[in-house]
């Protein structure tokens, strides 16, 4: 169906989108071929702003992340696990990283979101928040009896009883148990709770004050800035572009 919304751009045309080639790995190209077969004057692929999603500000900032591109399991997923660790008393570093540790799985990639999630902020937090944002991925498959932490029911629900990591998340496991910022990463996985009760409300402008003093939020606004994560930023922005 044509959108004649001209508040958008490619009024009046049918646009397509095309699911991430990561997401059609087995696809064998059919959708592809499918798709560009349908292509005509009125039929285009979709670039820039999204009728189905919220338009973002010119200059975006980490909450209007939260508040226009994340989805909602992993909205609540993430206010609850910094909510978990403020009430707690941690330091500001734990919420912070609380906060942003899933933060791929918000709209961007969940395969390695551990790694995706701690490149995205690297350039916007301190060094031991990205590290443990990173390092919670593996983390999370290895229990610490000493601190109460075992290893996570879901984990034996999603994946099954035999579920093995991969040699690189063991390898992991070892080095970060012996890293000096052991205990932030396990903080946060004590804090990594799997709780998605759509009836817990929490508004991420509790956070703003936090955030504000240990985020590196840009003037230019996220994905603009230039920095080496700026594209990972626009790709949130405009999810289904073509191109």
């Amino acid at each position: 169906m044509a959108d004649d919304d001209n508040t958008y751009p490619q009024a009046g045309k049918r646009r397509m989108t095309l699911p991430p080639p990561v997401a059609m790995a087995a696809n064998d190209g059919a959708l592809e071929r499918e798709m560009l077969a349908q292509m005509d004057p009125d039929t285009v692929f979709m670039m820039g702003d999204m009728p189905k999603l919220e338009k973002m500000p010119q200059k975006p900032t980490l909450l209007d992340f939260f508040r226009y591109r994340f989805g909602k399991v992993t909205y609540n997923h993430l206010l609850q696990s910094a909510k978990l660790a403020l009430d707690g008393g941690h330091d500001e570093k734990i919420v912070m990283a609380c906060l942003l540790h899933d933060i791929s799985n918000g709209c961007l990639i969940r395969t390695d979101h551990g790694y995706w999630s701690a490149q995205l902020v690297r350039p916007y937090v301190s060094e031991e928040v990205a590290w443990a944002i990173e390092k919670h991925q593996a983390l999370r498959f290895l229990p610490d009896e000493s601190v109460g932490y075992g290893y996570p029911e879901a984990y034996t629900k999603y994946f099954g009883e035999d579920y093995v990591p991969p040699p690189h998340i063991q390898r992991e496991m070892r080095e970060a148990c012996e890293h000096r910022w052991y205990m932030t990463c396990r903080i946060v996985t004590m804090n990594d709770v799997y709780s998605f009760q759509d009836d817990v409300a929490i508004e991420p402008e509790l956070f703003e004050d936090i955030i504000g003093r240990n985020f590196k939020q840009p003037e230019e606004g996220l994905g603009f800035d230039g920095s080496p994560t700026a594209h990972m930023w626009r790709t949130m922005i405009w999810p289904n572009n073509f191109l």
